[in-house]
């Protein structure tokens, strides 16, 4: 590709580079949804198909092979610069990005604002359903993939000054007051920001401005010489987040599984 894609992407800049060798755009939104409109040569994946669950775990990596299958299916190659979005303002397309890192795949962008962005704001769209070329994709897990939190990472963490745990959960989540495990809650001393906070609904959901969000972020003790772990429920909602971090330059990492394991474990420490 001529020019190198940024990481957050905006539509008029991926607009033009519509075609470009190389550039693969992977949409994640509802299936109707792409079935009526979607990017012209967008590839379309079903968030169901990037996520394992071992209940009542869910959101968990699926294993090399299942990837390799998916990624070779959707014509990836390890050089391919994938873009990404959905229509819900970019938790699943977060999520690709995420699972892309982790077997470290870095190139790759999310599109800022996603689908409503791209329609409202005139860019083409297209019925027309793109050939798909199969490749053979190696997808290789990284052992020690700085993009990926487990349990006992957390675990061996808990008190530590230089690691923050980000709920991106509702604030009745967080609280306890909501609930989609066997206990309700947060795991001790993570902060909550939820988030859809860090989406600007008066600019077709983009990212609100870097300033913006800093503030957000150092209110709740979360700076750039700390490692912070963002997690949800199934890691679909902090998937979003984790890219936020990334993109802002934290040390970020992504609790796959998130509540959805630990609230349903006997022997996980809980606050409420």
């Amino acid at each position: 590709m001529e020019r190198e894609i940024e990481e957050l992407i905006e539509p008029q800049s991926l607009e033009q580079r519509l075609g470009s060798p190389g550039l693969r755009v992977v949409d994640l939104g509802k299936g109707q949804t792409y079935a009526q409109l979607h990017i012209p040569g967008a590839v379309y994946l079903d968030y169901a198909q990037l996520i394992d669950s071992r209940p009542p775990t869910g959101g968990l990596l699926p294993d090399e092979a299942r990837l390799s299958q998916l990624f070779s299916a959707l014509g990836l190659t390890p050089e391919t610069h994938v873009v990404a979005y959905d229509d819900e303002g970019g938790g699943k397309a977060a999520r690709l990005l995420w699972t892309l890192e982790a077997i470290g795949h870095t190139r790759y962008a999310l599109l800022n604002g996603g689908l409503q962005a791209w329609a409202n704001e005139g860019h083409s769209l297209t019925r027309e359903t793109p050939a798909i070329t199969a490749t053979d994709y190696r997808a290789k897990l990284l052992p020690d993939s700085p993009a990926v939190a487990r349990r006992a990472f957390i675990l061996d963490h808990l008190g530590d000054p230089s690691v923050v745990l980000l709920d991106a959960r509702s604030p009745e989540e967080y609280r306890g007051e909501r609930r989609y495990a066997a206990r309700g809650g947060h795991i001790p001393g993570a902060v909550n920001l939820e988030w859809t906070a860090l989406m600007d609904q008066a600019r077709n959901l983009r990212l609100k401005p870097e300033t913006e969000m800093r503030e957000m972020l150092e209110a709740r003790g979360i700076t750039r010489d700390k490692t912070v772990v963002a997690y949800c429920q199934t890691h679909h909602r902090s998937a979003h987040t984790w890219f936020v971090l990334k993109w802002l330059g934290y040390r970020a990492k992504g609790y796959e599984g998130s509540w959805s394991e630990w609230g349903n474990r006997p022997d996980t420490p809980v606050e409420a």
